[in-house]
């Protein structure tokens, strides 16, 4: 199985915002990424991860 790599753009567009949201969550460390030298690089799987959990914090605040 191949691990896909978003970067910044392929990142907003995946997720739906636009890539100032991509780089404003980055900067306050709210989103998964990591860094390959400088540019900004996000895992799908780490992404899906992420919106999981998102989705179940959200449900258990209801």
């Amino acid at each position: 199985m191949k691990l896909k790599r978003l970067d910044v753009k392929q990142a907003a567009e995946y997720l739906g915002v636009c890539t100032d949201t991509i780089y404003t969550m980055v900067k306050q460390k709210e989103i998964p990424h990591f860094r390959l030298r400088k540019r900004i690089m996000f895992s799908e799987e780490a992404l899906n991860d992420w919106i999981r959990q998102q989705e179940a914090d959200h449900m258990e605040a209801m």
